[in-house]
């Protein structure tokens, strides 16, 4: 069995399966957005630069952004479950396999992280005076990239669930200090911190003992990854379920406990559950606390309301695949509850997270103080507007769906 062809051929697969969807995706309007945001955004950039205000924190800024692009790492094995019998056989041969997906995980996300660097470059290389070279900036971003990768792609195989995720603390915090000292320090003494850092932890990777092929984890991993894709089409368009991954998150257990056990609270209580158990809650939380930075940053400009905006328009499309998170659910349809009962409440229960995450990302806006007050004032009347209209879209595709049906 050609290992390496069969990985080209489930990838080739896997895409094939997505193409179909992409036209909807851009039937809805969202290329023009996307392009009308990278618009307003080069010509507020181009105008910031022009005129950088006096203190302004650019190495933080670098850091905030370079840091976790740095070390976020991902990879697409495109594994399936019956490979636990069928492939096991060629454990042994499995590198030639996993080697592309290796190569792929890296080279995507390098290209990321060093088009954020380029873009952010003009502006870090005229607010710091003691700015590092470009090309020695590049080099050193590309080989911590590598080294988080390769750290990611062994916490993957060590057998240890724990030593996994004490590896994975240990990379981010390794990966935030390389990137300060980097910044902050001098670049001999940054040089030979950052060669003893990486080869502490080099030798550090040895000591946990690792699988020689994970099959369990790489398969739900994937499955992950997969379930993101299907999930990202669907806020355009109806596609076929994927499962997703499920957290105990034991600090938020008693979240909904609450509620009164009655039929008028049934569907408020399970989307409580659903929602703190699954990716959602983690994606939404990360785009409110970055919505609320970039608000506290940008306030009192207009580009702020534009980015305030983006960022409940984020948030509520998020909160959206609630909506469908147990939509072919057999039990969920044998429940004595009525359909219109079922919609309020989920629908209610979405409106309540969106306002209360447009309320957190608002509160920064305020630190303008009375000279931008005019601008939070309608950057909060837009936000109301936006989350009522996203509350009606969501009502008005819910009725139709049942209507089709």
């Amino acid at each position: 069995m050609d290992l390496k062809l069969l990985w080209k051929q489930r990838r080739t697969g896997f895409w094939n399966g997505i193409l179909p969807y992409v036209g909807y995706v851009i039937q809805s309007g969202v290329a023009m957005v996307f392009l009308f945001l990278v618009i307003a955004f080069s010509a507020w950039y181009t105008s910031f630069v022009q005129h950088i205000p006096a203190g302004f924190p650019v190495r933080w800024i670098a850091l905030l952004l370079l840091a976790p692009l740095a070390l976020f790492s991902s990879f697409r094995t495109y594994l399936l479950p019956a490979d636990i019998v069928f492939l096991r056989p060629q454990e042994y041969r499995m590198q030639d396999y996993l080697k592309n997906s290796f190569v792929r995980g890296v080279i995507y996300k390098m290209l990321g992280l060093l088009f954020v660097f380029i873009t952010l470059w003009p502006l870090y290389v005229r607010a710091d005076a003691a700015a590092k070279p470009l090309g020695w900036s590049i080099l050193f971003l590309v080989l911590w990239k590598v080294l988080s990768s390769y750290g990611a792609w062994q916490e993957l195989r060590m057998v240890q669930a724990g030593a996994s995720k004490g590896y994975r603390v240990l990379r981010w915090a390794l990966a935030i200090l390389a990137v300060a000292a980097w910044l902050w320090q001098p670049p001999l003494r940054s040089l030979w911190f950052l060669l003893l850092l990486a080869a502490v932890y080099i030798v550090a990777l040895r000591v946990p003992v690792k699988h020689r092929v994970a099959w369990e984890r790489l398969i739900q991993v994937e499955q992950t990854q997969a379930g993101r894709v299907m999930r990202t089409l669907g806020w355009f368009v109806d596609v076929p379920s994927s499962g997703q991954k499920v957290s105990s998150r034991r600090w938020l257990s008693k979240w909904g406990n609450g509620l009164p056990w009655n039929a008028g609270q049934a569907y408020r209580y399970l989307m409580t559950k659903t929602f703190i158990r699954t990716e959602v809650f983690t994606i939404v939380l990360r785009l409110v606390i970055l919505g609320m930075l970039l608000s506290w940053w940008t306030a009192g400009s207009y580009f702020g309301i534009g980015v305030y905006l983006f960022f409940l328009l984020l948030t509520g499309i998020q909160l959206g695949v609630l909506r469908r998170s147990h939509s072919e659910s057999f039990w969920i349809m044998i429940y004595p509850i009525s359909g219109e009962s079922r919609r309020s409440q989920v629908l209610g229960y979405i409106f309540q997270l969106h306002a209360i995450a447009a309320l957190l990302m608002w509160l920064p806006m305020l630190a303008a103080g009375m000279e931008g007050l005019s601008i939070t004032g309608i950057a909060l009347l837009l936000g109301i507007l936006v989350i009522v209209l996203m509350r009606r879209s969501q009502g008005s595709k819910w009725l139709k769906e049942e209507e089709d049906e």
